[in-house]
């Protein structure tokens, strides 16, 4: 059951940070923070359960984080500079 959050919730940050580098706002980037913490609060805990392969599972984890924090920075800088040109 853990395992289908972690990925329902890996996808949906995935999807929510490319809405917000489209369309950025405030509750779309806070919205895909906490989707990306949840993501790796429930993968540590599946890894340290299940006893998985602990570099595979690492290497997953580091590029899926690599792909949100590119898009969540992007969609940060533009929120900022439409706050600005308001």
């Amino acid at each position: 059951m853990l395992l289908l959050l972690h990925v329902i919730t890996a996808i949906v940050s995935i999807l929510i940070t490319t809405y917000s580098v489209v369309r950025p706002g405030r509750h779309l980037l806070s919205a895909g923070y906490g989707l990306a913490g949840a993501t790796l609060v429930s993968g540590t805990i599946l890894v340290i359960s299940s006893g998985s392969n602990l570099l595979r599972s690492c290497l997953t984890g580091i590029a899926y984080f690599g792909v949100v924090a590119v898009g969540l920075t992007i969609a940060q800088k533009r929120l900022a500079k439409q706050e600005v040109d308001k």
